[in-house]
């Protein structure tokens, strides 16, 4: 008597499952089948419109600038550190200072003890990054 063949299942289990979820990824991304992306849904129970009187809530907390009082150029370092730069090539694209003046607030920060230069070993060869410390935090902030 001739055994039955399953073989047919190991195709559907390691090949017709994992297709049928790439290839609407695969058409999506190229924009050729739209009809295979879901939209997004909302959270129930949460109205999809703002009211006009309201404002929408930013997850930032965005300091307070008063447009009447010019920043120094000490605060637009302080900031760009507090948003996340940590290097000076992006410190320097953020603020619009050139280099000289850049390096002696550099500097004059850390001095201060409002700013911690740390060097490490990156995959291509060491790097300095320039991280705020919690007295630079509190001075731009306040």
């Amino acid at each position: 008597m001739a055994e039955p063949n399953f073989s047919w299942i190991y195709i559907i289990i390691f090949l017709a499952i994992p297709l049928a979820r790439i290839i609407p990824r695969l058409l999506a991304k190229r924009g050729i089948g739209k009809s295979f992306i879901r939209p997004q849904q909302s959270k129930p129970f949460e109205p999809s419109f703002v009211k006009p009187s309201e404002e929408p809530k930013s997850e930032y907390f965005e300091p307070r600038t008063d447009p009447s009082k010019p920043q120094s150029k000490n605060d637009l370092v302080l900031g760009a550190l507090n948003r996340g730069s940590k290097s000076f090539e992006s410190i320097q694209k953020n603020t619009g200072l050139d280099t000289q003046d850049l390096n002696d607030i550099l500097e004059y920060l850390e001095n201060n003890g409002l700013l911690k230069v740390v060097h490490k070993q990156g995959m291509f060869g060491p790097k300095t990054e320039l991280l705020p410390t919690d007295k630079g935090f509190k001075e731009y902030y306040s």
